[in-house]
C-alpha cells in the first residue's frame, strides 16, 4: 500500500507547471508539504525560483543601458544591431541575468510575423521584392507611403544579400528567451509601421520625396560583417538611412526622433509595479517593482535615455496629418505628366512597330494583293 501511495507523490513532483511564459518542469510540491498547492502557493513557488535566478548585480553586455523608473522599476535596455549575431547572444545573456518581469521589442503588429518565421524562410523573403509585396504595402499605407516601405525593404533586402543573414535575429531571440522565464509577457514597443510611413510622406515635399526615392533606389554599397560588428555603436540600417536621409531633418525626426519617443513611453508602460497575488481578499496588497528589458536598435538608445524623465505626448505623434493643397497639386501634376508620358510612349512605340511591319516585304506582297482584290470603282 504505500508503494501506490509514494507512486502518485513521485509523478506529482515532476508535472510541469505551464506559466503565461512557458512551460518548464518544476517541482510540483516540496518535501514534507502537503501533496495538493492553491494557485496562490504555486505562484509564489515559482516566483521564488525566479527571484533566486535573477542576478542582484548582473554581469551585462557593455550594449546594455540600464533605466530606473520613479516606483523603483529597472528598465535594461540592450541596444543592438539589426544584423549580428552579438546582438542575439546579447540579448539571450541580458534576458537570462535579469530574468525580467517584461521583454519590450522594437517591433509592432505589423512586423510580428518575423517572430514566427525561421532563418531560412526570413532569409529567402528578405531577399524578394515581389509585385504582391508591393501590392500590400500601398494597401495598407497609401501610394507614396507604400512605395516608401518598398523602397526601405529593398535597402534591407540589400543588407541581407551581402551578408546572408536575416534581419530581426536579436528579436527572435528575445521571444525564446523570454517564454523560458516564468510569468515574462512579451511586448511590442514600436509605433505601428503605416503611421510612421505616413507622418514621413508627410513631413516631405514633392521633390524631396523624388530625391529621397532615387537615393533608395540606387543603393549598392558592398557590406561586409566586420561593417556590422564596428556599427555596434550605431545600428546599422538606421546609419545607412541617416546617412541617406541627413538633408531631411523632417524625416529623421519622424523616422527616429518620434519612434524614440515612442519606444520610451512602452517602455514606461512596462516597467510598473507587480501587485503579487493574495491568499484572500483579507490579506494586505503587495506590490514589488518590476523587472522589463527592452530590446532596441542602438540608435534609438540615446533618444531613450533623454526621453526617459520628460513629459511625453504620444497623441501628438500618433496622429497622421492631411496632405498639403500644394502636395496634392504637385502629386496630381506629377500623375497626369506620367500617364501623358506613358501614353505618348505607347503612341510612338505603336507607329514604330507599325512602319516596321509594313517595310517588310512580306507585308508589301500582302497589301498588294489586297489592293488587286479590293473591286475598282
Amino acid at each position: 500500500m504505500e508503494g501506490q501511495d509514494e507512486q502518485p507523490l513521485r509523478e506529482a513532483s515532476t508535472e510541469p507547471i505551464v506559466t503565461s511564459g512557458g512551460s518548464e518542469v518544476v517541482p510540483r510540491v516540496l518535501p514534507g508539504e502537503p501533496q495538493n498547492l492553491s494557485d496562490v502557493d504555486a505562484f509564489h513557488l515559482l516566483l521564488e525560483m525566479k527571484l533566486k535566478r535573477r542576478q542582484e548585480r548582473p554581469n551585462l553586455p557593455r550594449t546594455v543601458t540600464e533605466l530606473v523608473a520613479e516606483d523603483g522599476s529597472r528598465v535594461y535596455v540592450v541596444g543592438t544591431a539589426h544584423f549580428s549575431d552579438d546582438s542575439k547572444k546579447d540579448v539571450a545573456k541580458t534576458i537570462r541575468e535579469v530574468q525580467p518581469d517584461v521583454v519590450v521589442v522594437e517591433l509592432c503588429q505589423y512586423r510580428v510575423s518575423m517572430l514566427k518565421m525561421d532563418e531560412h524562410t526570413l532569409l529567402r523573403e528578405a531577399k524578394e521584392i515581389s509585385l504582391e509585396k508591393l501590392q500590400q504595402a500601398v494597401r495598407q499605407n497609401g501610394v507614396l507611403s507604400g512605395l516608401m516601405q518598398t523602397l526601405l525593404l529593398k535597402v534591407s533586402a540589400h543588407i541581407t544579400e551581402q551578408l546572408g543573414m536575416a534581419p530581426g535575429g536579436e528579436f527572435r531571440e528575445a521571444f525564446k528567451e523570454a517564454s523560458k522565464v516564468p510569468f515574462c509577457k512579451f511586448h511590442l514597443g514600436d509605433r505601428p509601421i503605416p503611421v510612421t510611413f505616413k507622418r514621413a510622406i508627410a513631413a516631405l515635399s514633392f521633390w524631396q520625396k523624388i530625391k529621397l526615392a532615387w537615393g533608395l533606389c540606387f543603393l549598392s554599397d558592398p557590406i561586409s560583417k566586420d561593417d556590422v560588428e564596428r556599427c555596434k555603436q550605431k545600428d546599422l540600417l538606421e546609419q545607412m538611412m541617416a546617412e541617406m536621409i541627413g538633408e531631411f531633418p523632417d524625416l529623421h525626426r519622424t523616422i527616429v526622433s518620434e519612434r524614440d519617443i515612442y519606444l520610451t513611453y512602452m517602455l514606461r508602460q512596462a516597467a510598473r509595479r507587480l501587485e503579487l497575488p493574495r491568499a484572500s481578499d483579507a490579506e494586505p496588497r503587495k506590490c514589488v517593482p518590476s523587472v522589463v528589458v527592452g530590446v532596441v536598435g542602438m540608435g534609438h538608445v540615446p533618444g531613450i535615455e533623454k526621453n526617459w524623465t520628460t513629459d511625453l505626448n504620444i497623441q501628438e505623434i500618433m496622429t497622421v496629418p492631411p496632405p498639403s493643397v500644394c502636395g496634392r497639386v504637385s502629386w496630381l501634376a506629377a500623375k497626369a505628366a506620367f500617364l501623358g508620358l506613358l501614353g505618348y510612349g505607347l503612341y510612338w512605340m505603336g507607329r514604330r512597330v507599325s512602319s516596321l511591319v509594313l517595310s517588310l516585304p512580306a507585308a508589301q506582297y500582302c497589301l498588294q494583293r489586297a489592293s488587286e482584290a479590293w473591286p475598282h470603282k
